[in-house]
């Protein structure tokens, strides 16, 4: 089950499978879709996610919908990542690069927050944020400051959406700058989200730091996650 269901609510949300559920982007991008903030938020949704055998089956069509666009170069690089490896690599990936190593954590608070009391705050803030939208019906055990969930939001809700992705502007480009210092894939992503929000991108965390006040002490970012072997914990 896709989040764009969890969050119009068509379908209850049944038996999760590690917090993420399968992609069926078909139904979320149509191939024929005008190219929009919405449709670049809903791509970068599917591509940052865990991925399902689903995702891969629908890279043609989240690519047309992509196509002649500034976005579809930022978006080639991931894209042939998906392409290039069999399905267990490419998860065995995402775990490594995502859920084990705080390096390039897709949960935006803990960017500007990390691991405080003051967090759960802002987590209780953001979800209100869904529910006020009147869409949200459940995050499936995903907390609610995940980007794609808050991606696939921004794509259901533009106003809401957008309002949430500028106030973790600076988690935005903080991640953006980590992905890129890493040459990974996903960086382009990243830079195709923040290109869609005012001003130009900072160039480095201090530069983060000075515009946004927001991000936490360099020393508190980028600490690799010990954890055990496995989907780690939310």
């Amino acid at each position: 089950m896709s989040l764009l269901r969890r969050l119009r609510g068509d379908t209850p949300d049944h038996a999760p499978h590690d917090g993420h559920r399968a992609r069926e982007a078909a139904a979320v991008i149509p191939a024929n879709a005008g190219v929009s903030d919405a449709v670049i938020h809903q791509a970068a949704a599917l591509v940052l996610s865990y991925p399902e055998q689903e995702l891969l089956e629908s890279l043609p069509t989240i690519e047309r919908a992509l196509a002649g666009t500034a976005a579809a170069a930022s978006f080639a690089p991931v894209l042939a990542h998906l392409r290039g490896d069999r399905l267990a690599a490419l998860q065995s990936f995402h775990i490594q690069e995502f859920d084990l190593s705080r390096r390039h954590s897709l949960h935006l608070s803990y960017w500007t927050d990390g691991d405080t009391r003051r967090r759960g705050a802002v987590l209780a803030e953001v979800k209100q944020v869904y529910r006020d939208s009147g869409l949200l019906v459940d995050t499936g055990g995903e907390l609610p400051d995940y980007l794609p969930m808050a991606l696939e939001f921004a794509a259901r809700d533009a106003g809401r959406g957008r309002g949430l992705l500028e106030r973790f502007r600076a988690s935005l480009e903080l991640l953006r700058l980590e992905l890129g210092a890493d040459d990974l894939p996903h960086a382009g992503v990243l830079t195709a989200i923040c290109d869609l929000l005012p001003g130009d991108s900072p160039r480095s965390r201090a530069e983060v730091q000075a515009r946004f006040g927001q991000a936490q002490p360099v020393e508190l970012v980028g600490l690799d996650l010990v954890t055990t072997p496995g989907r780690a914990e939310r």
